[in-house]
């Protein structure tokens, strides 16, 4: 089993609502936001390194990082093959800013996408543009509703009333 896989049954294995997943989570979200912190007061350096190696400079447990590399990993220029990774696999965090604070308004991680160190790393307009198009992603927009005396959208040249409309 990979540590992956290990911090998917870990974390998502139990109810968030218990102690035990409030726990789990409240100290994942810490360690993240401490990570997060350290890349982003360095944002134009790419961190090549083991997961392993990464899991000890931030003083995290290898199931954590595994977490952290999940979350991440869709945020960066070239994901990294994280589903058999282990401790000795090299990662690469080659960080996209515009994605990484996408992702972060649409995981709800307001903690994250309201640190400071945003300030210096994206225009507050380019951040609000962001923000916007990440809450209006998860919004369905419907077509014009079809009216009773309109062609039925299925194709077959009836009315709607007298198609699909039909009760």
């Amino acid at each position: 089993m990979g540590i992956l896989h290990e911090w998917r049954e870990y974390a998502y294995g139990v109810d968030y609502n218990s102690k035990v997943g409030q726990a789990i989570w409240r100290k994942y979200f810490d360690e993240e936001k401490v990570v997060y912190e350290d890349l982003l007061s360095r944002p134009t350096e790419v961190t090549e390194s083991t997961v392993g190696e990464l899991a000890s400079k931030y003083n995290m447990e290898l199931k954590y990082m595994a977490g952290f590399l999940d979350g991440i990993n869709e945020s960066l220029k070239e994901p990294n093959d994280i589903e058999n990774m282990d401790e000795n696999t090299t990662v690469k965090l080659d960080i996209d800013l515009e994605k990484l604070y996408y992702n972060m308004v649409g995981a709800k991680a307001k903690w994250l996408y309201e640190m400071p160190v945003w300030d210096e790393l994206l225009s507050e307009e380019k951040r609000k543009e962001i923000y916007k198009a990440s809450k209006l992603s998860g919004t369905v927009v419907n077509d014009k509703k079809v009216g009773r005396n309109d062609p039925c959208p299925c194709g077959s040249g009836k009315k709607y009333k007298f198609c699909c409309g039909r009760n």
